[in-house]
């Protein structure tokens, strides 16, 4: 199984964005950016393309499969 891992913590820092304004920028919660920094909660096609927009990054630049290492 594959675990969905990303960058948009560090992209958003890079931006010099709140998690609150990168909320807004996408149109949803301050806890959803919370989560999705955290790896818990995987978006949907449409809000990952609205941040790869809002963050200037190609999708695979913010998103990537990395296989769990307890399933092995």
């Amino acid at each position: 199984m594959s675990i969905v891992r990303n960058n948009i913590k560090l992209s958003r820092m890079d931006k010099q964005l709140t998690q609150e304004e990168l909320a807004e920028k996408v149109g949803v919660t301050r806890q959803t950016i919370g989560l999705l920094e955290k790896e818990k909660y995987n978006p949907t096609i449409a809000l990952g393309l609205k941040l790869c927009k809002v963050l200037n990054k190609s999708l695979d630049q913010l998103f990537w499969l990395e296989e769990d290492e307890n399933e092995k």
